[in-house]
């Protein structure tokens, strides 16, 4: 059993999360928002790109099987509606900027 860190959240160490809340800040990205913040999406999407899911079904399914072990990053359990209403609501823009910044 695991006991240390999984892979997905060493690589998250890399990330730098105050870029991220600048962008976030930026487009006003968390306003309005109770549970699922932009960065419970983001988490979920790099999630999904990682382990090449293809659908929000997909995507909610490969969290829901982890949930209860290893995925101890994420606050909540994600449905589809959740991440559709996410996806369709939250300004894109976001996620640009943070791709710009951490590709410069």
């Amino acid at each position: 059993m695991n006991v240390g860190q999984t892979v997905f959240r060493s690589l998250l160490e890399f990330i730098p999360s105050y870029e991220f809340q600048l962008c976030v800040d930026r487009y006003q990205g968390n306003r309005y928002v109770k549970d699922f913040s932009c960065w419970d999406q983001f988490l979920c999407l790099v999630f999904a790109q990682l382990t090449a899911r293809t659908s929000l079904r997909d995507i909610e399914t490969c969290l829901r099987a982890q949930q209860p072990s290893s995925i101890t990053w994420f606050p909540s359990r994600v449905s589809r509606a959740t991440l559709a209403d996410a996806n369709e609501a939250r300004d894109w823009r976001i996620y640009r900027d943070f791709a710009k910044y951490s590709s410069a």
